[in-house]
């Protein structure tokens, strides 16, 4: 089969409105993205050709429904993919509204990416991150919900009397992806409950094709078809880019990714990365976020506040992981990706306008 592309949309964070006087350093397209422009994105996306779209929520200007139902509205194609969500955010039967009106407004092409998160993300919203075994049971609660049965259920994800929907789609239910590393216990997760995988960006597709190993082959273990499954790769691109734009995009998002406690180690950990940048980098920006009063760069810089930072983070590193280069090298590196045996990879930082070279050369060479 084919390996489709898809496209993450305003990674990391927003703002409100466009500042009305950018400093003269900022000189990047993403370096303030807005939800408007997001929202366009998404049409763009489509308009482009693009697969699906796929965004990540945050409790503040990212709230998953608004912004996939408004690029909804004005698409018609498109799949309208979270990417990701926690569990913790929504109540069960609140997740299932969100899926089931989504369908109904939209047609079938909603796609509910789940992810667990890392507690430093998870504790300033006041959440806590699940377990395996209470996301294996929360997505089948919702696809009983989705089914239109009444559910009543006490365990792992929670304690739930004779909730329903009442009113259900009549059509198929969402897909449920599952944001992982692949490791073997999410793996074996993702086997028992899971319509696909979204793996996340700054993988290297050596590393890429390990997780695919894995997670077909616990579908394998688990007496289920492995080509069922279906594997999204996001790979950060940055085709004919300016160098600060794609050092803002790779190097600088990476700060943020292996700033983040849980997330970082486990990024390094897959990779087979040398933890000791890792280390240099969290001790170098540990006094500054500790004066702001935040735990995590992420949720205390915009990317382009990391560049200084980003010097840590290893080049090798990121030509090892992201498309960086011309349109042409850009596809050659998703090659990679599709050679690993993902079956869909999703751009990420940059937006659909920004790879439209990308995808007309990926295109090109199918």
């Amino acid at each position: 089969m084919t390996t489709r592309l898809g496209a993450y949309l305003i990674a990391g964070r927003v703002v409100s409105h466009p500042p009305s006087n950018p400093p003269d350093t900022v000189t990047t397209e993403t370096a303030a993205r807005t939800v408007v422009k997001g929202i366009d994105d998404g049409v763009e996306a489509e308009s482009l050709g693009f697969a699906n779209v796929y965004l990540s929520e945050r409790w503040n200007l990212k709230e998953a429904g608004v912004v996939l139902g408004a690029i909804g509205a004005r698409t018609s194609r498109v799949g309208l993919g979270t990417g990701l969500v926690s569990p913790a955010r929504r109540h069960v039967l609140h997740m299932a509204a969100l899926g089931a009106t989504m369908h109904a407004a939209f047609g079938p092409r909603f796609l509910l990416g789940l992810g667990r998160g890392d507690h430093a993300y998870l504790r300033y919203e006041g959440l806590r991150t699940a377990g395996f075994d209470a996301i294996v049971d929360y997505v089948k609660i919702l696809r009983r919900l989705w089914a239109g049965e009444t559910v009543t259920y006490d365990g792992p994800a929670g304690r739930y009397r004779n909730i329903k929907l009442g009113d259900t789609y009549q059509g198929p239910a969402p897909k449920v992806l599952y944001g992982t590393f692949g490791m073997p216990k999410a793996a074996a997760a993702v086997a028992e409950a899971f319509d696909g995988v979204i793996l996340p960006p700054m993988m290297p597709p050596e590393a890429s094709a390990a997780a695919v190993t894995r997670l077909r082959g616990a579908c394998q273990t688990a007496g289920r078809d492995p080509g069922s499954l279906h594997i999204v790769q996001c790979v950060v691109t940055a085709p004919d880019l300016s160098e600060e734009e794609t050092r803002a995009l790779a190097h600088a998002r990476a700060v943020t990714y292996l700033q983040a406690p849980e997330y970082g180690m486990a990024l390094a950990r897959v990779n087979g990365w040398d933890f000791a940048p890792v280390e240099r980098l969290r001790a170098a920006l540990a006094e500054t976020l500790s004066a702001r009063g935040d735990e995590l760069a992420d949720t205390a810089f915009h990317r382009i506040q990391l560049l200084e930072a980003a010097d840590l983070v290893p080049d090798e590193w990121m030509s090892a992981s992201c498309a960086l280069g011309t349109a042409a090298q850009c596809a050659a590196k998703l090659r990679e990706f599709a050679a690993a045996g993902v079956d869909e990879i999703a751009t990420y930082g940059s937006t659909p306008r920004q790879n439209a070279g990308l995808l007309a050369a990926w295109t090109s060479n199918l």
